[in-house]
């Protein structure tokens, strides 16, 4: 389960979208980019492999509502 999911947009004053997210996980901390199109792009790190389809999973329901169901 991901923990103190948090997101913030990727230009600022800007109307293009994409999105800066970080959270932690297994507690490390992650964090990367969201572009329009759902594609994830990660900064320093990513969950392993066994993970990081189940994590990727969370960040979209998680992106879905935060920014595309208000």
């Amino acid at each position: 389960m991901l923990t103190h999911f948090q997101y913030k947009p990727l230009y600022e004053n800007a109307d293009i979208p994409g999105w800066h997210f970080s959270f932690y996980y297994l507690k490390q901390r992650y964090n990367g980019i969201y572009h329009q199109n759902g594609a994830i792009e990660w900064s320093e790190t990513k969950p392993n492999e066994e993970d990081l389809k189940k994590v990727e999973t969370q960040i979209h329901e998680l992106m879905l509502y935060h920014v595309y169901d208000k």
